[in-house]
């Protein structure tokens, strides 16, 4: 995924400046104008959200780090709403990295070129597969590991049970 990533970073501000400055310069001599902004990625929790909302974002990525996890924690449920396909990946400084930045919660793709098509609807199907559409990712909430009191307490509540149904049992014989 960082790979594909890694082709969409986007412009740092001297790259950005360069672009504005050759692109007055072709126009001021009278020459076509170079392309416009290049497919880069989008990042920030803000401008992400509207992404998905708008069905403008093709890959969303999610840091499973992040804290306080409730900043990101409502996003996947947007995506399966919008049917965006998201990912959940390792660490949130490893998407700043992709952003210029310290660290970064989500960055969206919305569009790659031609020749990256392919491989981004490998990862939109994996994204689909693994988070979208798995329900069983949608029922399971935890490891399932009770405390020590709870499994006491339900511990007590069984012998109690055990116990009453011993009781019913002798007084009908």
């Amino acid at each position: 995924v960082f790979n594909l990533l890694n082709k969409y970073r986007p412009e740092t501000a001297a790259a950005k400046k360069q672009r504005i400055k050759d692109t007055a310069a072709a126009t001021a001599a009278g020459k076509e104008a170079p392309a416009k902004v290049p497919c880069q990625l989008k990042f920030g929790l803000k401008h992400v959200t509207t992404l998905v909302e708008e069905k403008k974002a093709s890959l969303v990525l999610i840091a499973c780090d992040v804290d306080p996890l409730e900043l990101v924690l409502w996003l996947p449920a947007l995506c399966r709403k919008m049917e965006v396909p998201f990912l959940i990946v390792k660490d949130k400084a490893r998407l700043g990295t992709l952003v210029h930045q310290k660290t970064a919660a989500v960055v969206a793709l919305t569009k790659v070129n031609k020749e990256d098509e392919s491989q981004l609807k490998i990862f939109q199907d994996l994204g689909n597969e693994k988070f979208n559409k798995n329900t069983e990712l949608l029922r399971k909430w935890g490891g399932g590991i009770m405390g020590l009191k709870t499994q006491a307490k339900l511990d007590k509540r069984a012998k109690a049970v055990a116990i009453e149904e011993a009781k019913k049992a002798a007084s009908m014989r």
